[in-house]
């Protein structure tokens, strides 16, 4: 739902268009699918751009053994580069099975089981913002090596950096890939270049890196336990190669085909490049130890023995950053839509399926920049430190994912059914035997946290899908009648101005079973405002004084109500008239009791609360001519957003008004959720057909605005809105749901001629 305030062209409006671009409708959807060329960037930068450092985090390890040790980094590179073309063919067996997408959460919970799925999709969450993190950090990195000076601001840059990803990926999928596609061709090209060229040199004479004569004492001996470490270290190889399963709906059809061609043509890459570079540090003695990777990658080192530090040098550095940078993408790409995935199937908020105006889940890319950003300030933009974190999430989603996959192809027995086992099969114990390697190895030294995170993430998104299951569960228990027209007893609070003269015509309008009027007194009686209700009301109802302490709104009324005579099941509406001539922020400030009523009201059983605004200035309480003007004609609207105990009460108390037209809309944002909301309301029989109305940008503001005002074109007309409004029973609930009664509430308060009616829903536990 939008966040707009209702008031179309304003600065905030300005601002949005200029930083993500203009909305796009839901039809457009189709043309955002990227062709093999775009999605590349798109979707494989991760995996591209750990090559960058991967050989580095690898060698690092290996130099606590001394100069010796580095002997091992090309097995071990071998072995890595091996595990990539194993997970690679792996995943290409995963992308053909599931042409809507197969990652790791959806492949683990379909055969494998819930736990195994929520797992998964801890595990492939958390390694999202991490490779946000890590990418970043070591784009930044990478900056210093070329500018030393700004090592010291390197979080703040970090930050920057995540900030322009962000708004990239704000502006949508389409136009984030043509944004990154230059910086990653341009990364494979100059790496391909920078490598040529040190072989070719090689061929007479190798030249010798700087770091070359550097002594690397050892600290530790060579030990089984050390190698595997490094290899767990240079496994940072792998990380995003999950990203084009995950994201197989953003490709051009047939979609399968071209997400699983892309995924060959990364994979090719991502392994040309890792062993080129591990290789070329062999032959140039590139050395490296804590102290020299904070200012100097063993990429920059190889770039500056091979290039010297002129222009390509340069443009390696400014392309590395940039890809590291860009890296990110990739998880701006499927952390949302995983996200939106769960929250379909209640296992995360429902606000991350909403789409935002450029098509793209930007909640969950909002969140992930959020979370990101503090990683990458509690650890002070320091990679070793970050990357420790890293990969134990990889391996977990790789293991869960193929196992699943395994799972699969032995339960449907289809067409080579035996082969693809055989593949994922050999892809399971391989990520398998890793994931052991790199939780013993990585443990003490910071993957503990990653750890220790996943069982608390699945035990959040159980808590979560228990309480939409509760909810669910009592909105759809049949426990309120299509159609049963209930007793409506009005309370008026008389509160001055031209509003309660309003208030007061409206409520003679529908002619209520009962009717009082109060006004809260805090310390005597009014016996101005007595006079002029007499006049006003013309026969009507004797205010009656509500004693109040400390000019309390809530207590005085909340009593009154409670002993108002009536059946269980009658309404009681209590009409609360208000002159509003400020903003929005006014408002809530200097109006924090009345705020305060009408939230505290909606937990009351039974109580409707009805908000009569007038935007306009005036004295005293008469209406034109002294008189309280009763609308010719009242129409109401119930805006509902699906079909359930809540908006048939909502139905039930718009009935009970005897407006002159009433009207059930639910607004489009979905065609197949809409056809099925219809096909639900048709079934309940009722006399008031259900109308669609089209949503097309996913926005509210326009068309609710559209339908009310279309209503209120005639000057003897009042809209009477009407809107279900769920209360659950603790605050930390607000955020797993839409606040959309909030949002039609700050819609309308400023709206003319605008009576909304709050129709709570109380859910337990």
């Amino acid at each position: 739902m939008s966040t707009s305030t209702g008031r179309r062209g304003g600065v905030g409006d300005v601002v949005k268009r200029l930083l993500v671009g203009r909305a796009l409708a839901t039809n457009k959807q189709e043309h955002q699918l990227l062709p093999k060329l775009l999605a590349l960037p798109v979707f494989s930068s991760d995996p591209l751009s750990s090559v960058s450092y991967a050989t580095e985090e690898m060698m690092l390890v290996l130099a606590a053994a001394g100069v010796g040790a580095l002997a091992y980094k090309m097995p071990i590179a071998i072995a890595i580069a091996a595990l990539l073309a194993i997970v690679v063919t792996s995943y290409r067996q995963t992308v053909k099975a599931y042409p809507k997408g197969g990652g790791s959460y959806i492949v683990a919970k379909e055969n494998l089981g819930t736990i195994p799925g929520l797992t998964a999709a801890a595990a492939i969450l958390s390694d999202y913002v991490l490779t946000v993190s890590v990418s970043v950090t070591a784009g930044t990195v990478a900056v210093s090596s070329a500018a030393p000076s700004l090592a010291e601001h390197r979080v703040v840059i970090a930050l920057g950096f995540i900030t322009l990803v962000t708004i990239a990926n704000l502006r949508g999928v389409k136009e984030a890939g043509s944004l990154f596609a230059v910086p990653t061709y341009g990364f494979v090209a100059v790496i391909a270049v920078m490598l040529l060229t040190g072989f070719v040199r090689c061929l007479s004479e190798c030249p010798v890196a700087e770091t070359a004569r550097i002594p690397l004492e050892p600290v530790s001996a060579l030990t089984i336990f050390l190698i595997l470490r490094a290899f767990a270290s240079g496994a940072t190889a792998l990380t995003g190669v999950e990203a084009i399963a995950d994201g197989v709906q953003a490709f051009r059809r047939p979609q399968a085909k071209n997400a699983a061609r892309t995924l060959a043509i990364m994979g090719a890459i991502s392994i040309t490049m890792f062993l080129g570079i591990t290789a070329m540090a062999g032959m140039l003695h590139v050395r490296v130890n804590e102290e020299i990777a904070t200012h100097r990658s063993v990429l920059a080192q190889i770039g500056e023995t091979v290039f010297g530090r002129g222009f390509l040098f340069f443009l390696l550095q400014g392309l590395t950053a940039g890809i590291l940078i860009l890296a990110a993408n990739t998880s701006y790409q499927d952390f949302p839509r995983l996200s939106s995935i769960l929250a379909r199937d209640r296992f995360m908020p429902s606000n991350f399926r909403n789409r935002g105006d450029r098509l793209v889940f930007s909640n969950g890319v909002v969140v992930l920049a959020v979370l990101s950003g503090i990683l990458i300030y509690v650890f002070d933009a320091n990679l070793t430190r970050l990357i420790q974190l890293y990969v134990v999430g990889v391996f977990t989603a790789f293991t869960l994912s193929q196992a699943g996959m395994v799972r699969r192809w032995m339960r449907l027995r289809s067409e080579g059914w035996r082969r693809s086992a055989i593949i994922n099969g050999i892809g399971a114990v391989t990520t398998g035997v890793v994931l052991v390697i790199v939780t013993l190895t990585k443990f003490t030294h910071g993957a503990w946290i990653v750890i220790a995170a996943m069982p608390v993430i699945v035990a959040t998104f159980k808590g979560i899908h228990r309480h939409y299951e509760s909810v669910a569960g009592q909105l759809r228990r049949g426990a309120v009648t299509p159609g049963a027209i209930l007793r409506n007893h009005v309370v008026l609070l008389v509160t001055g101005g031209p509003a309660t003269a309003e208030a007061l015509g409206y409520i003679r309008s529908f002619r209520p079973a009962d009717f009082h009027a109060i006004y809260i007194a805090d310390g005597g009686r009014n016996a101005e405002l007595e006079r002029e209700w007499a006049d006003l009301s013309s026969g009507g109802p004797e205010l009656e004084v509500v004693p109040s302490k400390h000019g309390d709104l809530l207590e005085p009324v909340r009593d009154y109500v409670r002993r108002l005579p009536r059946d269980p099941d009658d309404f009681i509406t209590v009409v609360i008239p208000e002159l509003v001539r400020d903003s929005l922020l006014v408002y809530l400030l200097q109006r924090r009791k009345m705020v305060r009523l009408k939230s505290g009201l909606l937990r009351e059983e039974n109580v409707v609360v009805t908000d009569a605004p007038v935007v306009r200035e005036g004295k005293g309480l008469a209406g034109v001519d002294g008189q309280a003007l009763i609308p010719q004609r009242t129409v109401a609207l119930v805006f509902i957003s699906a079909v359930h105990d809540a908006t048939i009460r909502a139905v039930n108390y718009a009935l009970s008004l005897s407006a002159a037209e009433t009207r059930v809309i639910h607004f489009s944002l979905d065609a197949e959720e809409s056809a099925r909301i219809l096909e639900e309301w048709s079934e309940l029989g009722f006399i008031v057909p259900l109308e669609i109305v089209e949503a097309p940008f996913r926005d509210l503001t326009g068309p609710m605005l559209d339908e009310v005002r279309n209503v209120t074109a005639r000057k003897d007309t009042v809209a009477a809105v009407v809107i279900p409004e769920f209360i659950v029973p603790k605050w930390r609930h607000l955020l797993l749901h839409n606040q959309n009664a909030l949002f039609v509430k700050r819609l309308f308060l400023f709206e003319p001629r605008v009576i909304l009616s709050s129709v709570p829903y109380r859910i337990e536990g």
